[in-house]
């Protein structure tokens, strides 16, 4: 066996989607000008299809990551459903039993990543006897580069996307939308025009006039809240809007160089690469848990906490990064997800679960204990980094233990060969028992 597949970390473990990135990073553009096609590939409602499928559910609402508790009741919160429970109104982060109340007989499965996995695995298969540059986003969306049919006729496009779909539907019994489009953001855009089963072409000026300028501009890669907010102060709120007024808004904004970037990704006209190999580093690592029932006992809540340092700590180890500042919510209520969040800072640049509990631990459990001094229950925790970056560099009054990095190293060969937790804290055995939104943490 390969010696490197011992170490490789599962990245994909426990989270719902964690390759967002921005194509206006710089590393992530081509240095040429040449002329490039993209294919944009995404899975409709990936998770409750594959179980509609798996199930014969077919027609029927589907919401991911809920379940019933004998009684009947729902309990959990909704990653994601089906389209014919959003038809109904059931959204993602609805509380399940929220959900139940618009949708009495809803259908509740819980997410099965070893199998969404293993699909993915066979999609990705399919989509590379297609194109010899295949880019997994997440386990649900692709791109392709495939600029040698960038002299075709759109007829020929077009064609080419249906056998595609068709031969995925035909292997894998699902289906997806597809966007085909000379920039890598406008084929992301393209796939998402006709939902479900979409099939969308901006290949030309007009294409994208029609189709994508009178989109809110927040849709485009690394446009978020925060960035909206500026760009509305200039009277911008759509891509056409920001096309009309040019780069000028965008570096006075985001500067020069960054604002020159993140126009041309909203025009259209950046030159991002399909990437083939690389691992995509969020610019946040978090986790979030809501437990089955209320709990009092705090020792199963520190348990939960120990949890969601190890698996925060583990995947900012799989993307060899540290970081110094973090935020952690310990969760009250269900209905309006109340509760107290604080922020803290470890000693210095760490990705090790030992320094992390040691700045966290005494405050999160002050806030434990003080809630449930008031009969408040605790019903789930979160943790998120606030400053990460890449260093390997030693600080001037901060450094790793090297035994204590060794033995974190030796653990996690052990758990990326035999699975997770096969070496652990034994704190999080003491961890809220029930259902969870993961049929492999139930």
């Amino acid at each position: 066996m390969d010696p490197k597949e011992y170490t490789d970390y599962d990245l994909e473990q426990d989270v719902h989607r964690i390759t967002l990135y921005s194509t206006v990073a710089k590393e992530h553009q081509h240095i040429s000008r040449k002329k490039r096609l993209y294919l944009h590939l995404d899975m409709n409602c990936f998770y409750a299809q594959v179980e509609q499928q798996a199930y014969n559910l077919y027609g029927l609402p589907v919401a991911m990551g809920g379940w019933r508790k004998p009684n009947g009741v729902a309990r959990g919160i909704v990653a994601t459903a089906s389209y014919e429970a959003r038809a109904l109104g059931v959204k993602t982060a609805m509380s399940a039993f929220e959900a139940s109340q618009i949708c009495p007989y809803l259908v509740f499965k819980q997410i099965d990543y070893d199998k969404y996995k293993a699909i993915s695995r066979q999609l990705k298969s399919i989509l590379d006897s297609y194109s010899p540059e295949v880019e997994k986003y997440s386990m649900d969306e692709y791109f392709m580069d495939i600029t040698f049919l960038l002299r075709k006729a759109r007829s020929q496009l077009e064609a080419y996307a249906r056998k595609l779909k068709e031969e995925i539907y035909r292997r894998l019994g699902l289906v997806c939308s597809v966007g085909i489009a000379t920039s890598k953001t406008y084929s992301k855009l393209a796939s998402d025009l006709q939902k479900p089963k979409g099939l969308s072409l901006i290949l030309t000026p007009d294409d994208a006039a029609q189709y994508i300028y009178p989109l809110p501009i927040d849709e485009v890669w690394g446009i978020g809240r925060r960035r909206y907010e500026h760009l509305k102060k200039y009277n911008i709120h759509t891509i056409g809007d920001a096309i009309k007024q040019g780069k000028g808004p965008f570096q006075k904004l985001f500067g020069e160089m960054q604002g020159q970037l993140f126009w041309e990704t909203v025009a259209g006209r950046d030159k991002a690469r399909v990437l083939i190999d690389e691992v995509h580093i969020p610019d946040e690592v978090s986790y979030m848990h809501t437990f089955s029932d209320w709990t009092d006992n705090p020792i199963e809540v520190k348990g939960e906490i120990v949890k969601a340092v190890r698996k925060v700590c583990y995947r900012m180890r799989g993307y060899q990064r540290k970081a110094r500042r973090w935020g952690c919510h310990i969760r009250y209520q269900e209905a309006h997800w109340e509760g107290h969040s604080f922020t803290f800072t470890t000693a210095g640049f760490t990705n090790l679960d030992d320094y992390v509990l040691d700045a966290c631990l005494t405050e999160a459990m002050r806030i434990v204990n003080s809630a449930l001094e008031r009969n408040i229950k605790i019903r789930g925790i979160g943790l998120h980094t606030i400053e990460m970056q890449q260093t390997e560099q030693g600080e001037l009054f901060f450094q790793e233990d090297n035994d204590l990095r060794g033995l974190t190293r030796a653990a996690d060969c052990l758990n990326n060969c035999y699975g997770p937790d096969t070496v652990a804290k034994a704190a999080i055995h003491e961890s809220v028992k029930g259902n969870t939104h993961f049929v492999n943490r139930s």
